[in-house]
């Protein structure tokens, strides 16, 4: 009888084999690590955002404008010093402490510190300087009031007068004792001055007048001291920034990597 032929079984196909994972070289591991520590921390510091204030609105002052502190190194807040005052507080910001125009308007409030005070008002300069800065500038102009700082700009930003991006602009700023706002504005040394002078009733006609500044002063003015950085918006926009570059930088170092292994591939 014929021999009876069976079929065989196609074998099984084993499925390939998956390629090894690509190694990173040297460079692109580095810029990895970088890569993770810039991305996140241009997330988290994405910039708050700061309550707008208007003139005749009631605020509540608990946490206002974060801490600061007194050119003597006090740490004091808004709040604290409302409730330390006895008719209410007035905030004058400067840009930069000893500059041309700041020394006017510091002189201005302390040649009208009586009257200005006489209704109860505590009077306070405010800017980003140090300790070490301000204290140098309330000695060398005799300043009766104290100076305080924000280097942070956390309560300049609070109050309104915070100029993109890390600057600060001349301005007052006055609030009663139940925290109502009865001035936020900029202006110029004497008139952040005139301001207060009509809030407590003074003569107007006893106002110094206002001078226009030389180009030597504005320039001197706009001069910001490098004390970090300033103001959550500045530091988020660098933060970005960064985590931009360490991407592109991460993306070319990979592309280096392959070329190097195919090459001695």
């Amino acid at each position: 009888m014929p021999r009876e032929l069976r079929k065989r079984k196609a074998p099984a196909v084993e499925p390939a084999a998956a390629p090894p994972a690509k190694k990173k070289g040297p460079v692109a591991k580095a810029v990895a690590k970088a890569k993770e520590v810039v991305a996140p921390k241009a997330k988290a510091s994405a910039p708050a955002k700061v309550p707008k204030i208007a003139v005749g609105e009631t605020i509540d002052l608990e946490g206002f404008g974060g801490e600061i502190e007194t050119n003597d190194g006090t740490k004091t807040t808004l709040k604290k010093l409302v409730d330390e005052s006895k008719g209410g507080v007035v905030l004058f910001t400067y840009p930069k402490a000893s500059t041309p125009g700041c020394t006017k308007q510091a002189c201005l409030f302390r040649d009208s510190y009586t009257p200005l005070t006489a209704t109860g008002f505590s009077i306070y300069g405010l800017s980003k300087d140090s300790t070490k800065a301000n204290t140098n500038f309330k000695e060398r102009q005799n300043l009766p009031y104290p100076l305080l700082c924000d280097p942070s700009a956390t309560l300049i930003t609070a109050i309104g007068l915070k100029k993109a991006p890390n600057g600060i602009t001349r301005g007052v700023f006055a609030i009663d004792k139940s925290g109502k706002i009865l001035a936020a504005e900029p202006g110029s040394p004497a008139g952040t001055v005139e301001v207060i002078q009509k809030l407590v009733g003074g003569d107007e006609a006893s106002a110094p007048a206002t001078e226009e500044k030389s180009e030597e002063e504005t320039k001197a003015e706009n001069d910001q001291p490098a004390n970090g950085v300033n103001g959550t918006n500045g530091a988020a926009k660098e933060d970005v920034d960064k985590a931009n570059v360490a991407a592109q930088v991460a993306d070319t170092a990979e592309e280096l990597d392959s070329n190097e292994e195919k090459a001695a591939a």
